[in-house]
């Protein structure tokens, strides 16, 4: 009998899911703006990808597939030939065509305050030929071999829509028009964004009628309300919940390894005083003791990463000096992850003329990566035991990244995630020398700058030969761990959170997506 009744809810809780029209999400982060060229983070590209289209999508391992172009090859060193898919409307009907491509182009290095912007994706192109209205030619600045990588990352726009609007015309909603498989109906900031289905989406009809996209940044809140009901999918689930929620009948678990590291970030900008670094006595040094590489590595050989991953990630990470997994195209073998060296940490600083330390604060975000503040004041207590006396200052992601992108702190947490399943995007991103009209180190916040790692990097984006690129990059990233540009620490591991009744494709580039959550019957 109790064997009867247990079938019997779950076939009711899977036709339940299966005759819902509303889908309710719990996410983790907020969407800092709906203007899907505004900000180059996770989880805006994730609300924009159910709203807009690229030309090129990736699947859930991050690789290429037809999107807005069912087509795309080389047709010469330097030229790249899209041929668009016929047929597509935006939700306000116009018909999508080569011309909103060469748009979409020209719009993005013109987004005003952008705090990442997504010329890093199109940096390379220096010309746009429309073919005819559904065949587009892209000239780069010499071979580019990761280009479909780089365009997967771009949506696409309509000219006659969005010509002349801002960033504050898509987050009122006014323009917030794409070919996605929703459109927006409502936007409320920090709060919730509802989605509603487009029913002649060009892949086909989407199964939600209606999204309730919720931005839950607190951890035991979100955790609560799948507990409870209130949602019926979450993401970010809590390390700390993990466990329980496996062992929780009424709620099932997706997880998959990501393409996310976290990193620490460094004024490599001021060679005097650096605002948020002191002696002892808290008065302000008169050079930037960051700039000393002996300092850099010291600071990442007092890290324990095992430690990280352990206590405080609970397993949900691997530790890293690098950008990118073990196993995927770009991860450098040799570079071993060392073990926590005080005492080496303690030399290297005497060395570099801080025998006895110095003050720092160190800033980051408490709400936009799985255990960030937790993160922070593990790392500021191990500096702190080798004489880097650390006080820990975190605030919401929102006003912490505008603070950070005005290059305002001497060191900070942050993160990339890989979404091009290649390490190119990531490195020129976060560690190549800054320039707003190149589209190079459009997050590098530190202004990074090592002409030895640009050098590289440029190479590896020219080659077009696989095996010869991937050594390439091999060299800039030693050339980065080296030189301590950046300070890895772990790699994240993506876990979502469900009710039953529902099934979730888990993505290695994190995003959070109504089109990847459907009734387990279907």
């Amino acid at each position: 009998m109790k064997i009867a009744l247990m079938t019997a809810l779950a076939v009711a809780a899977s036709a339940g899911a299966a005759q819902a029209q509303t889908l309710r999400m719990g996410v983790g982060a907020q969407i800092t703006s709906t203007d899907p060229h505004f900000h180059n983070i996770s989880p805006n590209n994730a609300f924009a990808s159910m709203v807009f289209d690229n030309l090129i999508e990736t699947d859930d391992r991050a690789r290429v597939q037809p999107g807005l172009a069912e087509s795309w090859r080389p047709v010469g060193e330097d030229v790249w030939e899209f041929r668009l898919r016929h047929g597509v409307k935006f939700h306000n009907g116009s018909d999508f065509t080569a011309e909103d491509v060469a748009f979409t182009l020209e719009r993005i290095p013109q987004v005003v305050n952008s705090p990442g912007s997504f010329r890093t994706y199109t940096q390379a192109i220096t010309g746009v030929e429309i073919v005819d209205p559904y065949t587009i030619r892209f000239r780069t600045n010499g071979p580019a071999p990761v280009l479909p990588n780089d365009i997967a990352m771009v949506p696409m726009l309509d000219r006659q829509t969005h010509q002349g609007a801002a960033t504050e015309d898509f987050n009122s909603g006014r323009v917030a028009i794409g070919t996605g498989p929703y459109r927006m109906t409502m936007h409320r900031p920090g709060d919730r964004i509802e989605l509603q289905r487009n029913d002649n989406y060009w892949r086909g009809r989407p199964q939600w009628a209606t999204v309730d996209y919720r931005m839950i940044t607190n951890d035991a809140a979100r955790t609560a309300a799948i507990l409870a009901g209130d949602v019926d999918f979450i993401d970010q689930v809590p390390t700390t919940d993990v466990e329980r929620l496996r062992r929780t009948p009424r709620v099932s678990l997706s997880e998959i390894d990501s393409m996310r590291f976290i990193y620490f970030a460094m004024d490599h900008m001021r060679d005097g005083p650096t605002p948020f670094i002191t002696d002892n006595d808290g008065r302000p040094l008169p050079g930037n003791p960051l700039r000393d590489v002996r300092v850099r590595r010291a600071l990442s050989l007092a890290i324990d990463r095992a430690a990280i991953v352990s206590r405080v990630m609970e397993g949900a990470a691997t530790a890293t000096v690098q950008v990118m997994p073990p196993g995927s195209f770009g991860y450098t073998p040799d570079l071993a992850v060392p073990a926590a060296d005080p005492d080496g940490a303690r030399r290297l600083l005497a060395e570099a003329g801080y025998p006895n330390g110095f003050r720092m604060t160190l800033h980051g975000p408490n709400d936009r990566y799985p255990n960030d503040g937790r993160i922070a004041q593990a790392v500021g207590q191990m500096w702190t035991r080798v004489g880097v006396r650390t006080q820990v200052e975190v605030a919401p992601y929102a006003s912490f990244i505008a603070r950070a992108s005005r290059q305002e702190f001497s060191m900070f947490l942050v993160s990339w995630g890989t979404s091009t399943g290649e390490p190119l995007a990531g490195l020129r991103s976060v560690a190549m020398t800054y320039n707003r009209d190149a589209g190079t180190g459009s997050v590098n916040r530190g202004r990074y700058a090592n002409p030895e790692f640009d050098t590289a990097l440029r190479a590896a984006s020219r080659e077009l030969d696989d095996a010869r690129r991937e050594a390439l990059l091999f060299d800039a990233t030693r050339i980065l761990v080296r030189d301590q540009g950046i300070i890895s620490t772990h790699l994240q591991k993506n876990i979502w959170a469900m009710r039953p009744g529902f099934t979730h494709t888990p993505r290695v580039d994190e995003r959070t997506r109504a089109q990847d959550v459907r009734a387990a019957s279907q």
